[in-house]
């Protein structure tokens, strides 16, 4: 199952909680919670090319499944991190701290993650 596609963003759960976690400053979380973003994805076999387009921001993440890669938090801070795929559906990382699950389920693509008891949950479908 192919990861390829661009998917918009449904819905999402406990935004505000998880980012104050995050560190984020309140004027700013307000500002995203609404707003609607699209992931572009690519997959070329273990490699990946994902682009999240919130507003005005966008976010590039590049890695190959295995091997460690620099990833940017949605803080802005840049992570060292190894994305490793369980299934052929299902991507999962450590985000220093950070539990990162993404799965694909048909059209669907379902974000989970956790820090401490916070669970961060974003549902997108491929448009």
């Amino acid at each position: 199952m192919s990861f390829t596609g661009k998917y918009e963003l449904q819905s999402q759960e406990n935004f505000e909680s998880f980012m104050k976690a995050m560190g984020l400053p309140d004027e700013q979380i307000q500002k995203g919670k609404d707003i609607k973003s699209t992931s572009e994805i690519v997959q070329d076999g273990k490699k990946f090319k994902i682009t999240v387009t919130t507003g005005s921001k966008v976010l590039h993440q590049e890695f190959t499944i295995g091997e460690e890669c620099e990833l940017e938090m949605l803080s802005g801070e840049k992570v060292k991190a190894i994305v490793h795929m369980e299934g052929n559906n299902r991507l999962i990382a450590d985000l220093k701290g950070i539990k990162s699950i993404t799965e694909l389920d048909g059209d669907t693509i379902t974000l989970t993650m956790k820090v401490g008891d916070i669970t961060y949950k974003r549902v997108s479908k491929r448009i």
